[in-house]
């Protein structure tokens, strides 16, 4: 009865934070699937029963995130859910959450650049894992001494990043002061082999004594000079102008004011 059931194909893993997205192909018809998570030590997990989607969140089934797991994706007719003959089924690749969930966004809190000091303080990001008094658990709270922190920094409208590394939650370091900076934060795992580096959180620059020329760059400014040099020269050839003109008419008046008299 199962023979011609078709079985899932290019199924991945999606991780981020620990949330974690299992997805394959096809869309199914005629049967539904049944998605097992299976670890090396621990009980099978049944998640997402009969269903017709193509994806299924298998987070509450990995919390065990040192433990490496596969998924089994079950293609299954409903009427023999009560069968004991064992329904065909896809396996995935194995999956690890610690070594494979990619760290997401770290989220910047405050900044200040004070003389010749830049401080940039972050958050670290939340998991979907809570403690028993029901907060979320950071990725801090799972990866202990194992994440580190590097802000990329450099001087704004410049193209030579610096960098720094700490294991806690705030940067100090040393620029040049009166000018501007930008810089972003991002995680890393240097114990890993693949995804070292997590997601950067937004750039942000600092504005100390930020000029029209800082701001928009020396394009401004030529077009500031050059609409300088136009008030200036209509101020001083307009009247000119104008008192020629005068000069003209008054001529033209007296010239006019002789012919008639010759008349």
């Amino acid at each position: 009865g199962n023979e011609g059931l078709s079985t899932a194909v290019n199924i991945t893993w999606s991780s981020i934070n620990f949330k974690t997205i299992l997805q394959w192909q096809p869309k199914p018809s005629g049967y539904l699937y049944t998605v097992e998570i299976h670890g090396r030590t621990s009980d099978i997990k049944r998640k997402c029963i009969l269903t017709s989607e193509t994806e299924c969140d298998v987070t509450d089934a990995l919390r065990n995130v040192k433990e490496t797991y596969t998924a089994h994706i079950l293609s299954v007719k409903p009427v023999e859910m009560d069968d004991f003959e064992e329904p065909p089924f896809a396996v995935s690749e194995k999956f690890t959450p610690y070594s494979q969930t990619v760290l997401g966004k770290p989220e910047i809190k405050d900044y200040s650049q004070k003389g010749s000091k830049l401080n940039v303080v972050f958050k670290d990001p939340l998991t979907p894992y809570r403690f028993p008094n029901g907060s979320f658990q950071s990725i801090q709270d799972i990866f202990q001494h194992d994440l580190e922190y590097k802000l990329y920094y450099w001087k704004d409208q410049s193209s030579g990043k610096k960098d720094v590394t700490t294991k806690s939650r705030n940067f100090e370091v040393s620029v040049d002061s009166g000018k501007n900076y930008c810089f972003y934060v991002q995680g890393i795992i240097p114990s890993r082999r693949e995804n070292r580096n997590g997601q950067e959180s937004t750039v942000l620059c600092t504005s100390v004594g930020r000029s029209i020329v800082d701001e928009y760059g020396t394009e401004v400014f030529i077009i500031l000079a050059v609409i300088a040099v136009v008030v200036i020269t209509l101020a001083i050839v307009l009247p000119v102008v104008l008192c020629k003109r005068k000069k003209a008419k008054r001529a033209r008046a007296v010239r006019e004011k002789e012919l008639l008299n010759g008349v």
